[in-house]
């Protein structure tokens, strides 16, 4: 299993916008059925080093990043929102 996590810091991370992210962000549930488990979250405590939204997705395998990294959803709705909001992301996938 590859997990698959990515943290955002918002151009405005108003509770609106960090919102709205979560959500796009989580309609990937549905969206994308091979995804085995997928989880969001809000930062609250909104220190300096913090950034505003959090994604984890676990996948398959790296053949299924891979197809995940091109999927449709992915990338003409997900990330479409996610690169118009966000000012600053990192990443990391490992094996689990």
């Amino acid at each position: 299993m590859i997990k698959h996590v990515v943290c955002f810091k918002l151009h405005d991370a108003s509770e609106e916008n960090c919102k709205k992210a979560a959500e796009v962000l989580m309609s990937m549930k549905g969206n994308i059925d091979y995804i085995k488990d997928i989880e969001v979250g809000v930062d609250f405590l909104h220190s300096p080093r913090s950034f505003d939204v959090y994604l984890s997705v676990v996948l398959e395998n790296e053949d299924m990043l891979d197809v995940y990294q091109n999927d449709t959803y992915h990338c003409d709705v997900v990330k479409a929102h996610m690169n118009a909001v966000t000012e600053k992301s990192v990443s990391l996938d490992f094996i689990v």
